[in-house]
């Protein structure tokens, strides 16, 4: 399963355990030092006073961040997709560059890329490229280098129960 258009299943509890961890762990720590400081006295030249504070701005923004992503996430399974014979989100791809290059990318969220492992970001240039793009198509790219032409070799979406659908 994966959520639209920017995380999957993974990504959306990893994202759920650090809103916890940072609501019940992160926070508390920094409000028992930011007490401890602010019973020192003068708060204008306090130093722990200060970083204590503009520390739990953080925490809080970045758990606002969190909340709002969670909040408008969608979960959704490339198992499912009906028309496996174009590429959308969560297809294997694997396309042949230029230079005769094979290369297989996976077309996750924003937070899932990880080139390493051979996942690339919906936002990213290639998957842009690639998107609706059916097996034997040509598509352009434009890199640093100058744009450059991609053929699309295979699509392939996870199937149900474990089993890849190929086309």
């Amino acid at each position: 399963m994966m959520i639209r258009p920017d995380q999957g299943e993974f990504t959306c509890k990893r994202k759920m355990q650090t809103t916890h961890r940072k609501r019940r762990t992160d926070r508390h720590r920094v409000v028992e030092i930011v007490a401890w400081a602010a019973s020192n006295g003068d708060r204008s030249e306090n130093a722990d006073y200060k970083e204590g504070k503009r520390r739990l701005r953080e925490i809080d923004r970045r758990l606002r961040f969190l909340i709002n992503r969670l909040s408008h996430a969608e979960v959704v399974d490339p198992a499912d997709q009906a028309q496996r014979d174009r590429v959308f989100f969560g297809a294997t791809v694997t396309y042949a560059n230029e230079r005769d290059e094979e290369v297989t990318v996976t077309i996750v969220g924003v937070d899932e890329a990880d080139m390493g492992a051979g996942t690339i970001s919906i936002g990213s240039p290639v998957a842009l490229a690639l998107l609706r793009a059916k097996c034997g198509d040509e598509v352009t790219v434009r890199t640093p280098r100058g744009p450059e032409v991609l053929e699309v070799v295979g699509i392939r979406y996870p199937g149900r129960l474990g089993a890849d659908s190929a086309t």
